[in-house]
């Protein structure tokens, strides 16, 4: 009896070892599910308004509803995602408030990412932002479609990086992802090319220790990409109404 108990000890640890295993895999899938639906979101496949199948996503991934649920509980979060009652989940459809607050505190939140950049920043990362932009503009002359659109906000994202700052770049990555909803919404004409000559101007002023001209930038490159929405319930409708029709036609 005692040897038996002495195996069965030395059996429980193995038995949590499996279990541990199982739910480090569970989180591992549901990150790369909330990853794809995030991606696909940001570069507009899926639309706002769109349906989103449990069951198909369990399956693709090969694991239990549970574990997806855990992934749209993120992105709803992240307010990405909306649960409607009794109806299921759906991409998120900003209202007009909402976005005007999204716009809002992107302004903002910029400038103080300028500042810091403008402290923290070497010659060579700013060198290394530069190469971006000229690799924009390349894009945009010569690209597919989809290049463009993944390559629409990275600038901001690698821009807020330079500031050293995880907690603002992780904030300035969601009001952008949140905005591109606003943009399928509310966008007037489609333009994919977020300013790339305007992020080069950014970049300039950046190496030239000029804060003012940098911020005068931004604030004039946001003001572009804001102006091309019309921010009306009718706006938001008719790109909802469209959506719909695509489908079904």
């Amino acid at each position: 009896m005692k040897r038996t108990r002495r195996q069965s000890a030395k059996a429980a640890p193995k038995t949590n070892g499996h279990a541990e295993a199982a739910e480090n895999n569970n989180d591992d899938v549901s990150e790369r599910i909330r990853a794809t639906l995030a991606a696909a979101i940001g570069e507009g496949a899926l639309k706002p308004g769109t349906k989103i199948l449990e069951d198909a996503i369990a399956d693709h991934f090969g694991v239990s509803r549970t574990v997806v649920r855990g992934a749209l509980g993120v992105l709803e979060s992240d307010h990405l995602l909306e649960r409607k009652k009794n109806r299921g989940t759906f991409v998120a459809e900003p209202g007009i408030e909402e976005a005007k607050a999204l716009f809002e505190s992107r302004r903002k939140l910029e400038h103080v990412i300028l500042e810091l950049v403008m402290d923290r920043a070497t010659t060579e990362q700013l060198e290394t932002l530069e190469a971006l932009t000229l690799e924009e503009e390349q894009i945009h002359r010569h690209g597919d479609e989809k290049s463009k659109t993944v390559l629409s906000g990275k600038f901001h994202i690698v821009l807020a990086d330079l500031g050293a700052n995880a907690v603002l770049t992780e904030v300035l990555t969601k009001i952008v992802a949140r905005l591109s909803l606003v943009m399928a919404l509310y966008e007037e004409e489609k333009q994919d090319d977020c300013g790339a000559d305007h992020h080069r101007q950014i970049v300039t002023a950046l190496k030239a220790k000029d804060l003012a001209k940098a911020q005068h930038l931004m604030d004039h490159h946001l003001a572009d990409i804001e102006g091309r929405v019309r921010l009306t319930e009718g706006q938001g409708d008719r790109h909802t109404f469209m959506a719909v029709l695509e489908n079904f036609s």
